[in-house]
């Protein structure tokens, strides 16, 4: 009864997504901003980038270095009834003698397993990070968040919405055991992350503080209004702080939907848990999820403060 209901109440809060996103897409006299939807948008003196761009070339290819591996595999899913499939990343020299820390990094509600795959290149930004030991090497998971039988973003994505909220049962019972099965991963807390942008930094937000059992590291990327409320959210203030090795939350000045993350990054401040809060000067697009990923990447499954 527990999962059926939170199942509801997620499909409930990304059905108030998809109304938001209507909102500002109908309403002619809303203010529209570059790179994003909604608004309007204040900043507050938090709001401020604690990373320098990128450098150039980043996340393109480079020769010289050992290169992972990208595949696309297909799982059993009892929680959707009909088999998926998902984008792996296994880092250079990838072998069976070594446990992997496991990334989830999850996509918008427009995309699908390959979307990370399309516009960051993470082979070569992961390829890079962990040539220059940057980064820890590895296995990157990306999977389609919409659990549902034609998980395909055509038509009218919007309709699919309630199918992100299904996806967390898909995750945990049916995504994450196949891949602890099929790989050589390290299966405690402290060595799994999620990770994601839009819809699937609200995933993220969501499926990361409900289970910090399973999620020690947690990345929302430009969170949607998915996101559960900071009360609801969070509503064991004391468990976030012990469990959580790592909340890096991050969005664009001209992202409309920058008040999502706003508000979850005062009710941490408000409450002392410890959190990165990047804000660069993107919108809610491409360079910011990609450079996102990039300083997200060289602070996950490290003891050492992220970097800033």
């Amino acid at each position: 009864m527990r999962i059926a209901f939170r199942s509801f109440l997620g499909a409930m809060t990304v059905l108030g997504f998809v109304s938001q996103f209507c909102v500002a897409q109908d309403n002619p006299e809303r203010p529209r901003r570059p790179g994003g939807f909604g608004g309007p948008i204040e900043l507050g003196p938090d709001d401020v980038a604690a990373y320098a761009p990128p450098p150039e070339g980043f996340k393109s290819r480079r020769e010289g270095i050992d290169h992972g591996k990208l595949e696309l595999i297909e799982y059993e899913s009892k929680t959707v009834g009909t088999t998926r499939k998902a984008n792996v990343y296994t880092p250079p020299g990838y072998n069976t003698d070594t446990k992997y820390p496991v990334l989830y990094l999850l996509h918008g509600i427009g995309g699908d397993e390959g979307e990370w795959v399309r516009f960051a290149n993470p082979i070569d930004l992961f390829d890079n990070l962990i040539a220059d030991k940057k980064a820890t090497p590895m296995i990157v998971v990306m999977p389609n968040g919409r659990a549902q039988k034609n998980d395909r973003a055509e038509g009218n994505v919007m309709a699919a919405a309630p199918a992100f909220a299904v996806f967390e049962r898909d995750l945990i019972d049916d995504l994450i055991p196949t891949i602890e099965a099929k790989y050589s991963v390290d299966t405690s807390r402290e060595r799994r992350a999620i990770a994601g942008l839009s819809m699937g930094g609200g995933q993220s937000f969501n499926f990361g503080f409900g289970n910090l059992d399973l999620f020690a590291w947690v990345g929302p990327f430009s969170a949607a209004p998915n996101t559960s409320p900071p009360e609801k959210l969070i509503p064991d203030v004391d468990a976030a702080k012990s469990k959580l090795k790592l909340l890096w939350i991050s969005c664009g000045n001209k992202d409309g939907l920058i008040r999502v993350s706003q508000n979850v990054h005062q009710f941490l401040k408000k409450n002392g848990i410890e959190h990165v809060w990047h804000v660069d000067g993107h919108g809610h697009d491409p360079a910011h999820w990609s450079s996102s990923l990039y300083w997200f990447s060289q602070s996950v499954f490290q003891d050492k403060k992220p970097i800033q």
